[in-house]
């Protein structure tokens, strides 16, 4: 390894801590800065609370064995509806790349299912399916698997047409250019979209547990707005943060994994 290669890994490790500390930097004095206008009644703490009131939340939530389990409840919805609604996402671009005729056909109402606010179906779904977990990943799955379609299958529709113009040359099947050349050519697309897919998955989990649930995250935010415990309210606000970020961690530690073995 040269020097000037060397040189160059170190300013990049330097760089990223630099990244990491000023992100720390932040983060700490939004806190500090909060609890200080709190602590000088500079704000209304009933509606805004403070950091210490949240942590006391949350620490009153783990005493009552709550935390983990809403916590559990609302990450098991989300990973249901993430690999539904990615697999099914996947199988429909699939189709859709595969007859033309159909992706044709299906088109109009891929942009309308898209553009529809899907929480306006959470009264449909609970009649249909019951006011229980299944909605909530009903819904969840609906939230992301439209998005993962149109993304895919527009992976799909950017691979380079010279490339299967030389497959068709010889004599190669649909499928084998589906197989050999779509498929890893999408590989970026189909992994971003993964990203996407997480995000969505949890944001139509929450929005299902704010309609029907009685656990979970969502659960905890609708109730805490019911009784006006501000507290509440930001302590579960919070927490989804926090899952959320962890769950972006996963997908990238998937992401360098997959891309490392391809």
């Amino acid at each position: 390894m040269s020097k000037e290669y060397q040189k160059y890994l170190k300013k990049l490790k330097i760089n990223k801590l630099l990244i990491l500390l000023t992100q720390i930097i932040i983060l700490l004095i939004i806190i500090l800065g909060w609890q200080f206008l709190a602590n000088n009644n500079l704000i209304n703490t009933f509606i805004t609370s403070s950091p210490i009131r949240v942590l006391d939340t949350i620490i009153s939530l783990y005493n009552s064995n709550e935390l983990f389990h809403h916590i559990w409840i609302t990450s098991y919805e989300t990973i249901i509806s993430f690999v539904l609604g990615t697999v099914l996402g996947i199988l429909i671009a699939i189709i859709l790349w595969y007859n033309k005729f159909i992706s044709k056909v299906v088109d109009p109402y891929l942009t309308v299912l898209n553009s529809l606010p899907k929480v306006s179906l959470g009264p449909i779904l609970i009649i249909w399916v019951g006011a229980n977990i299944n909605a909530i990943i009903v819904m969840a799955m609906l939230v992301s698997v439209i998005i993962t379609i149109i993304t895919v299958y527009n992976g799909f529709q950017a691979t380079d047409l010279s490339k299967i113009n030389l497959l068709k040359s010889f004599k190669a099947t649909k499928w084998q250019i589906l197989r050999y050349l779509v498929l890893p050519s999408s590989y970026p697309t189909i992994i971003s979209s993964l990203k996407i897919n997480i995000s969505m998955s949890l944001i139509g989990v929450i929005m299902g547990e704010l309609l029907v649930s009685k656990s979970g995250i969502g659960y905890l935010i609708m109730y805490g707005s019911q009784v006006f415990n501000l507290d509440l309210v930001i302590s579960g606000i919070i927490i989804l943060m926090i899952v959320s970020y962890i769950m972006y961690i996963i997908i990238n530690y998937i992401e360098k994994i997959l891309v490392k073995n391809n």
